[in-house]
């Protein structure tokens, strides 16, 4: 257990920031739902628009640390690699 006045504050900290972190990633997750759902349903144009929406998301979650930047990348260059197929 902590004993240091710092120390709890850091684990009071932690549980929050882990709050927020969490409600976040969801948050990308949906947006990243929305565009494969789309792919699946074969509609470019909605595919297209729900990408163009994602990739924000994805920009922000690497600026805040949620995600690392290479795995954002590589869900963004995916992604649209297979709207430009449909």
């Amino acid at each position: 257990m902590a004993n240091t006045p710092q120390a709890r504050k850091r684990i009071r900290r932690n549980e929050a920031r882990a709050t927020i972190n969490g409600a976040r990633l969801s948050r990308i997750r949906t947006f990243v739902k929305k565009v494969e759902s789309a792919i699946e349903g074969g509609d470019k144009a909605t595919a297209a628009t729900a990408l163009l929406a994602a990739q924000p998301e994805l920009d922000r979650g690497v600026a805040r640390g949620v995600l690392h930047k290479n795995t954002a990348s590589r869900k963004l260059s995916r992604l649209s690699k297979a709207v430009a197929a449909l």
